[in-house]
């Protein structure tokens, strides 16, 4: 019995010979578009590549050669796209847009599509995109940044990129796209409804509509269906074709012609206007959604048979027997002849060298380090201008909250190409006034106010490091992270993985968060778990207790992410941001003198800060673990205890070395996590010792309990407290409590 897959083949072949080829829908002649017919033909030849390479993917899998069979049949007009952007547009591309790539690269001297797609689908070592890890559309030269079986996800960091252009033409910012760029983002049917996509889309009108530039052209690639569920008839057009401020154009996917006049017109209104536009495609989906995809479950036969009666291979070929004069005995035996190289490049590919080690996976996992552009040189007064009165503020001790906004200053100072972005982080300052006067200071091209959306926020970010600039995000509070995750999570975490290292998307992410805040909060803005960074491959999680480490750490921060393109978690604990004292009110010992950059002391990545020198006990904490252990240590020394304080400062990656040798010639380790029992990096610890260590001190565990966080007086409840920590210190050395009280409760 015949598959799906040779039943389109034979419905070419048949139909062509005997000339029985669909009807346009739109009838349109190569002069009324202004395409050449050369490159009518130059089109076809790229879908039948695209074609071929499903076809041959499929009989890949069967022999255990090939390990991804979701195809872009039906979807190969896409190609005309390529023909009618410029080369150097960058493309997020829906993972049904083979044609388009192959189109771009065609176009572009010294390409191999054939070859490098095939050693993608292989999983090749040498794809010269993912490196074997991933069958991805991507490449380095053709402005393509790799995108896997994403759904929408890649939608806000289009809108990124695209701000992020005309932002560039303004500050002069030399980045990596043409300041008369445009940015373009395919995408499906299906996808379009994703909160992501609807996200996305609603920012970039909320941005045109307030008359600011976004040369974005959004590309919905509309086969009606999703997997198995049906699109409603007429619902893209009833969506999207009155946003405000977004342009929607209609087109016949299927015709060539048609898609080319309606893609000119897209470019023209997005390169003209720099307003953002919606093409809608309306294409077909053949083959299924995969090839483990039976379609006969979900439609009837007689519906799959419509569709495939309207291949878009079918419809140009028609197109270029009426307007380019090809006989169709040629088209078959183009058709034939592509089959046949396909074929045999195949065979040569999947004979190419695999990833063979966790090591060579890993390899991509963080990028390459890079050069970038200077540090602007120290200009002390154009500094005392943009600080002003705040210099004589200097000359006090501060709280962390002061003290980081002065970093913040002086590292945009130093540093041009640094963004800032989030909601309410303008004239208002932040929630915390982290950034109070920085748009005053730097203007409000700089320092961006954005809307209420986690995604919108991370993905500007996302797209603005594509362009060359160093973005750093505030997240007002920990819990609205998760509104977003999956755009570290998915996105800008694996960009390097899936390039190969050839793309990065360096960036800082603020995130206020933890427990302890007082007269404000819940659960919803006191959040204390880092969970959803720690399994993250690659990513740095930071956590300053005070604020001068916040400074140094920050600073750190922004190294890593210009010079090692890393992505930077910077979680700053509520609770401490306005403290001042550590034992008794007015002691001032939470504060600290601001250290200018010309007398910065660098605190590196995964270097520790102790406290005491003490053996008999260790407290291995941070944040406001470290904190309360102060607190709680002032009372265990006058017991006579002697022991040390060790703050982890850098959560990911864990320094395990400098953690080892911190405690290992302690004879008690308490480990004081204010993050939940479960899953804690309290038991990542706790494994770290026993298994590095041979005689490992005893230990113990005191973290917050697998709870929410709940309002008013009862907020602390659940937490690590001054008062347990004594408690659970001596229960670990068998001394007595100086009360009754047990170690769970709080002070």
């Amino acid at each position: 019995m015949q598959n799906r897959a040779e039943i389109v083949e034979a419905n070419f072949l048949n139909r062509v010979a005997a000339g029985d080829l669909p009807d346009p829908a739109n009838p349109l002649t190569l002069d009324q578009v202004g395409l050449r017919r050369e490159k009518l033909i130059e089109l076809f030849e790229t879908q039948l590549l695209s074609r071929h390479l499903d076809l041959c993917s499929r009989k890949l899998q069967a022999r255990g050669e090939s390990f991804y069979t979701i195809g872009s049949a039906g979807h190969e007009g896409n190609a005309v796209l390529a023909a009618a952007f410029r080369q150097d547009d960058m493309a997020f591309l829906h993972y049904r847009d083979a044609a388009f790539l192959i189109q771009r690269a065609r176009q572009t001297p010294g390409e191999t599509p054939l070859w490098d797609m095939l050693l993608s689908f292989a999983a090749s070592s040498e794809d010269p995109i993912s490196g074997g890890r991933h069958k991805v559309l991507g490449s380095k030269s053709l402005f393509v940044p790799p995108q896997t079986s994403t759904i929408a996800s890649h939608l806000p960091k289009a809108v990124g990129a695209a701000y992020s252009i005309p932002l560039a033409k303004r500050m002069g910012h030399d980045g990596e796209l043409d300041h008369e760029g445009l940015v373009l983002c395919s995408f499906g049917d299906a996808s379009a409804n994703h909160s992501t996509a609807q996200g996305a889309i609603n920012t970039a009108c909320w941005t045109s509509y307030q008359g600011v530039t976004l040369p974005l052209v959004f590309i919905c690639e509309d086969n009606g269906i999703g997997i198995s569920t049906s699109t409603p008839n007429g619902w893209i057009h009833a969506n999207f074709s009155q946003r405000p401020g977004l342009h929607y154009l209609y087109a016949d996917g299927l015709n060539l012609l048609d898609s080319y006049r309606a893609a000119r017109e897209a470019e023209r209104l997005a390169r003209r206007f720099r307003q953002p536009v919606f093409l809608h495609l309306r294409t077909v989906r053949l083959l299924g959604h995969a090839g483990s995809d039976a379609e006969v479950a979900y439609r009837r036969r007689e519906q799959i048979e419509a569709v495939e009666a309207q291949d878009p291979l079918l419809h140009s070929a028609r197109l270029l027997i009426e307007q380019a004069g090809l006989r169709s005995d040629q088209l078959v035996d183009l058709y034939r002849e592509t089959a046949e190289r396909v074929a045999r490049v195949a065979e040569l590919a999947i004979q190419r060298p695999k990833l063979n080690s966790s090591t060579a996976v890993m390899a991509s996992l963080i990028p390459p380090t890079r050069q970038p552009k200077p540090a602007n040189p120290v200009d002390q007064t154009l500094r005392e201008q943009r600080f002003g009165r705040e210099i004589r503020m200097m000359e006090q001790p501060q709280h962390l909250a002061r003290l980081l906004n002065w970093a913040l200053a002086d590292l945009m100072l130093e540093h041009d190409e640094i963004l800032m972005m989030g909601e309410d982080i303008g004239p208002k300052g932040g929630v915390y006034n982290v950034t109070s006067k920085l748009s005053e200071k730097f203007g409000q091209h700089r320092v961006i106010n954005t809307l209420l959306d986690e995604q919108s926020i991370l993905g500007l970010a996302i797209g603005a490091a594509h362009n060359g600039f160093v973005p750093i995000t505030e997240i007002q509070f920990l819990a609205y992270v998760h509104n977003a995750e999956d755009q570290i999570r998915g996105e800008a975490a694996t960009l390097s993985f899936f390039s190969n290292g050839q793309y990065s998307n360096p960036m800082v992410i603020r995130i206020a968060g933890l427990g302890y805040q007082k007269g404000f909060g819940g659960h919803f803005h006191n959040d204390n778990s880092l969970n959803v960074f720690r399994d993250i491959p690659g990513l740095v999680l930071a956590c300053p207790s005070n604020g001068s480490d916040a400074v140094e750490m920050m600073r750190e921060a922004v190294r890593l992410a210009r010079e090692e393109q890393r992505i930077v978690v910077f979680i700053e604990p509520i609770a401490l941001y306005m403290t001042r004292d550590l034992h008794e009110p007015d002691d001032g010992l939470w504060t600290s003198l601001y250290r200018p950059p010309e007398q910065a002391q660098p605190i590196a990545l995964g270097q520790l800060h102790q406290h005491g020198e003490g053996r008999q006990l260790a407290i291995l904490t941070y944040g406001n673990g470290y904190y309360l252990s102060l607190q709680a240590a002032r009372t265990l020394e006058q017991r006579g205890v002697e022991l040390r304080v060790i703050d982890l400062r850098w959560l990911m990656p864990l320094n395990e070395a400098a953690i080892l040798e911190a405690v290992a010639d302690c004879e008690h380790l308490l480990i004081v996590d204010e993050c939940r029992t479960t899953g804690s990096l309290g038991e990542q610890l706790v494994s770290l010792v026993s298994e590095q260590l041979s005689s490992p001190p005893k230990l113990q565990r005191l973290s917050a309990d697998d709870s929410f966080i709940p309002l008013g007086r009862a907020a602390t409840i659940t937490l690590p407290s001054k008062r347990s920590i004594e408690l659970a210190a001596l229960e670990l050395m068998g001394l007595e409590p100086s009360s009754g009280a047990k170690p769970g409760a709080a002070s």
